[in-house]
């Protein structure tokens, strides 16, 4: 590799990480002000359950298509335009004032996110080519620290009273000049014309499900821990509202740290090994967290359990793109399972909580995370 070359391949990592501390900006900005959202449209707990089931739905409705835009257009351009419908879809949910027209914008807002996702993770899968090393946990890591940068300027935002239809629309400035500069250091590029376009509308195919499946098992976990690892430690050990909140960020955060040290450990190890380690440390702190009624050793599980799938999902992404198939098409399919899984999670764990026990929901994570560390062999290079 020539120095210049050398020197694209750096910018493009640095790029390509803005696009994915964006895409993770939005994200959390959104989530931050569900609240504002829910008290503006007039909507209880059921309702908003029902309505943010609807980004997940649009990502899902929209990403088998994404394999044959990856396909078509320019990938510089393709992140670009993408990217920009995504920033600017997160002004929609501010803006309805009835539950249908917020179902319908939320579905618009995760369409978007499908795509620009299906985008990004393509163009990292070539950015880690050109490394000819593992770079993808860290454009991950940048994904993450996005989303915890977003939600904190977004709780300072509804703690001055600023509305979320002003507090968005600052956002999406921002983060537009952020895209369109990034965007700049984006690896143009096409498929080869010998490869064969993928359909319109692509389901994931026999070679991916199996690294779908241990997608599967990491977002799962993810999802359940986001949404009840503080109604676990609130309700199950009678911890403060505020404890309870912290679980939260101490989980976000051994997520980010682990990825940005993910790609160290890839190039040691390789990624077979890192995820079976992986599932490993998962499969210890989620033990820990229904074996054991102490309020610190839980949330310090929920901690390892979040180091542990952290680096899975970057990787599996990565293995999606050397699948043999087009990259594209192979990245949409496991995102697709991976947004399908993260989808149903807390609703399967809500449904056996209800049943059992939230003790008995959260056993079920410790099986995923034994057939994820079983089936790390699929991400072999």
């Amino acid at each position: 590799m020539t120095s210049t070359e050398v020197f694209d391949a750096r910018r493009a990592r640095v790029a390509t990480s803005a696009i994915f501390a964006a895409h993770g900006a939005v994200t959390g900005t959104f989530a931050a002000r569900v609240p504002w959202i829910a008290d503006h449209v007039g909507v209880g707990p059921g309702g908003l359950g029902i309505a943010l089931l609807m980004p997940g739905v649009g990502a899902l409705l929209a990403m088998p298509l994404s394999g044959r835009l990856v396909h078509r257009f320019d990938l510089r351009s393709l992140v670009r335009v993408l990217m920009l419908a995504w920033v600017f879809a997160l002004m929609l949910p501010s803006l309805p004032t009835s539950l249908w027209l917020l179902c319908v914008t939320l579905i618009v807002y995760g369409a978007t996110a499908g795509l620009a996702d299906v985008a990004m993770n393509a163009h990292a899968v070539l950015v880690e080519e050109r490394y000819g090393r593992s770079v993808m946990s860290g454009f991950h890591g940048w994904w993450s620290l996005g989303g915890l940068g977003g939600s904190a300027i977004a709780v300072f935002a509804a703690r001055e009273g600023l509305g979320a239809p002003a507090h968005f629309g600052i956002a999406v400035a921002v983060l537009v000049v952020v895209v369109l500069v990034a965007s700049q250091g984006i690896v143009p590029h096409r498929p080869a014309p010998s490869l064969e376009e993928p359909p319109a509308f692509a389901l994931p195919s026999k070679a991916v499900l199996p690294i779908g499946l241990v997608a599967l098992c990491a977002v799962f976990a993810e999802g359940a821990s986001l949404d009840w690892s503080a109604v676990y430690v609130r309700d199950l050990l009678g911890s403060p509202a505020a404890t309870a909140a912290a679980t939260v960020s101490i989980f976000s955060v051994c997520m980010a740290v682990a990825r940005f040290g993910g790609d160290w450990v890839v190039q040691k190890i390789g990624p077979v090994a890192t995820v079976r380690l992986s599932g490993a440390i998962a499969t210890i702190g989620v033990l820990m967290v229904v074996l054991i009624d102490q309020v610190a050793l839980v949330i310090a599980g929920f901690g390892l359990l979040g180091i542990g799938i952290a680096v899975v999902v970057p990787l599996v992404f990565a293995a999606a793109g050397r699948s043999g198939e087009h990259p594209g098409k192979s990245i949409a399919g496991v995102a697709g399972i991976a947004y399908g899984s993260g989808l149903i999670a807390p609703g399967i764990i809500g449904g056996i909580a209800h049943a059992t026990s939230l003790t008995v929901s959260f056993g079920i994570i410790v099986g995923l995370m034994v057939v994820m560390t079983a089936g790390a062999s699929v991400l072999r290079r």
